[in-house]
């Protein structure tokens, strides 16, 4: 009699099994329910198809629906399978390549055969209905490993000139696994997988798009179509998603930048952004907020240049760990004649900045530091550029001209933590004035980094330390550690904010470095008359500028409180004879601080105020022939139905609160 496995459950009990059960078999001795609802298991923490063998003594989780990230995980992956199924089916010769789960869907990368064009939107109905017959058919999911030579032959064979590409560069020695559908499909695949197609609900997906992709991200190589699906694990989920969607879609800060008349792109400067009158108020009210915010926690506000030589830029360790997103200049006038090269062999090459810590540790440099001088908190607005790609760049929310709200504190080992909970403190309440909530993260170090594994070992404790001691550490906060999300030179906390319909956006970061300070010889004279190396924190709340107006503009949809409105208020005549009696509230209005204009148009008053409310304006006052005789306006709030009559003094006293700073407030 053959060995038997020990496996292990949740709650402690041991099962002995022979070898080839499955951790299905195992569902359906504990009980019909959970044979039913078991999708998956988990085998000393690896995620694995529940009809794989077990290989030895084990740790066993059962994964069912309830387990909602794994299953959508599983689901989202076998939707992509589905989709390659379904256009090869449609559209024989098709070759395929990758299709991986995403946050909310999944896509595949596709060629069309040479017969016929790239695939577009008038194509995804028919892969749909044919999606939904493949799952339908319930047919078996099932993995089998496959030599390397075997793989290779099967993809040349049947014209998969990709997939036999990637075959071929797969590590020696690496176990190669395929997963067939039924008996007459299979990709690539290391899985895991459910039983079967028919573990998929057929009505809970949708593709939404197609767009252009190369193959291996590389321009030189094959252009491929890219179809975008989303996948849930049953309808309710898939409509819900669906009209987040489309209120995002209503929130786009493209689209209300356009109505609001806020800002716009254009192609002759990609990823920069051009900052109309009404968008750059905000800008400067966000601008004056932090200001105030980091003079009241004790930072010195500093200036550095945008364009360093490359030679900082190679001690700091960013030429060769983020050159490709600099934007790279010569050192050198350029050749202005017809004839030979623009820039010559010789020249001396500078970056503008992507980032501003190498220029605040050249600041902190300057002159002999004490230990008596730590903590030195250095704030910049900062300007900075990354050459991000031109398919990459979205709105305000990815650019590549970007000014952060970026600071660093330099400080002594005994004082990181003390630090770091003031930076919670000061980024908790600055959240709160904007009306968000947050989760915190821990992003530990990634596989390539800098520094000693002593060094990670105090940064991520350190970091830890500080958001258990400031009460974070907890549920209600989202506490979570990730594994290999750390930057290459430090750990970080990360803010992630959740808006008005749910999504959540990384804003805020505190990153606790030690290899910097190392490699640019930044030092202190410590008590003992000895140098030693400051730590220095990197922190930013808003992130950029321009993606947290963006946040703002979506997570309002354009409403943005009063404080922060380009125009808080406009005073609109039902007559012409009250032209002037609006235009003398107006200047009360201006002479209180008030962000006011005047619609003194020959137009009807309804029209005025849906011109007014699509520009989002907050508050509109209506005067005529009888406000103007008896001192007083009509006030109209957006988004409220009926108005309000209020003196002229009454109004004016209103509108000061509402427009006051949240920080400025008693």
């Amino acid at each position: 009699m053959s060995e038997m496995f020990r496996i292990t459950l949740p709650d402690g009990s041991v099962r002995e099994v022979a070898p080839g059960t499955t951790p299905a078999d195992i569902a359906a001795a504990i009980g019909p329910g959970l044979a039913k609802a078991a999708i998956a298991a988990k085998v000393d923490g690896e995620l694995r198809d529940i009809m794989r063998p077990l290989e030895g003594d084990a740790q066993l989780a059962l994964v069912t629906s309830r387990d909602e990230a794994e299953a959508l995980e599983l689901a989202r992956h076998d939707y992509a399978h589905v989709l390659a199924e379904a256009v090869q089916a449609l559209w024989p010769g098709t070759q395929i390549t990758f299709g991986p789960a995403t946050d909310d869907g999944f896509y595949y990368d596709v060629k069309a055969p040479a017969r016929r064009d790239p695939f577009s939107m008038d194509d995804l109905p028919a892969i749909e209905e044919k999606m939904r017959e493949i799952i339908r058919a319930d047919k078996p999911l099932r993995r089998e490993v496959w030599s390397r030579e075997d793989l290779i032959a099967k993809w040349e064979k049947e014209g998969e000139v990709f997939k036999a590409e990637w075959a071929k560069e797969l590590p020696e020695g690496e176990e190669l696994t395929v997963y067939w559908s039924g008996g007459d499909w299979l990709d690539m695949c290391r899985g895991p997988h459910l039983a079967s197609t028919g573990k998929l609900d057929p009505q809970a997906f949708k593709l939404m798009r197609v767009a252009g992709a190369y193959w291996r991200g590389d321009q030189k190589n094959a252009q491929l179509t890219r179809i975008y699906g989303t996948g849930w694990l049953n309808k309710k989920q898939l409509d819900a998603h669906l009209h987040k969607l489309e209120e995002a879609a209503k929130r786009d800060h493209r689209k209300l930048g356009q109505e609001m008349d806020l800002f716009h792109l254009q192609s002759e400067a990609h990823g920069s952004v051009f900052w109309h009158p009404h968008g750059f108020v905000i800008w400067r009210a966000l601008e004056a907020y932090m200001r105030r915010a980091i003079d009241a926690a004790g930072y010195a506000e500093v200036k550095t240049p945008q364009v360093m030589d490359a030679r900082q830029w190679e001690q700091s360790g960013h030429w060769g760990k983020y050159r490709e997103n600099m934007f790279v200049i010569p050192d050198e006038v350029p050749n202005v004649e017809d004839e030979g090269p623009l820039v010559s062999e010789a020249a001396d090459w500078m970056a503008l900045k992507p980032m501003n810590c190498p220029a605040h540790v050249l600041i902190f440099r300057q002159g002999i530091k004490s230990y008596r001088d730590l903590p030195l908190r250095l704030y910049e607005n900062g300007c900075c550029h990354r050459n991000e790609p031109h398919g990459a760049l979205h709105g305000l929310m990815r650019v590549r001209q970007f000014t952060q709200d970026d600071a660093h504190i330099f400080c002594r080992q005994d004082q990181i933590v003390d630090e770091v909970r003031a930076f919670c403190a000061l980024a908790d309440r600055i959240y709160k004035d904007f009306g968000f909530t947050y989760a915190i993260k821990l992003a530990l170090r990634p596989e390539k980094r800098f520094g000693t594994e002593e060094m990670w070992d105090l940064a991520e404790a350190e970091l830890r330390d500080a958001v258990e001691k400031a009460g974070l550490a907890t549920a209600e906060y989202g506490w979570e550690e990730l594994p290999g999300e750390g930057a290459f030179y430090a750990p970080k906390l990360e803010w992630h904010l959740t808006d008005a319909i749910g999504r959540t956006w990384q804003v805020g970061t505190i990153q606790s470095d030690r290899v910097l300070p190392e490699r640019l010889d930044a030092s202190y004279i410590g008590e003992d008359g000895e140098r030693h190396r400051p730590i220095m924190l990197h922190r930013a709340i808003f992130g950029s500028y321009e993606r947290f107006i963006g946040i703002l503009i979506e997570h309002f949809a354009g409403r943005l409180p009063v404080w922060l409105a380009p125009v808080q208020a406009v005073v609109a005549t039902i007559v012409s004879d009250a032209d002037g009696y609006a235009q003398e509230v107006a200047a009360k209005l201006r002479a209180a601080g008030i962000r006011v204009e005047t619609d003194l148009r020959n137009e009807k008053i309804n029209y005025k105020v849906r011109e007014h409310s699509l520009a989002k304006v907050p508050q509109l006052l209506v005067v005529g022939k009888r406000e103007a005789e008896e001192g007083t306006v009509a006030i109209r709030t957006l988004g409220e139905q009926g108005q309000k009559m209020l003196s002229v003094d009454e109004a004016v006293a209103a509108l000061v609160a509402e427009a006051t700073p949240p920080d400025l407030r008693s």
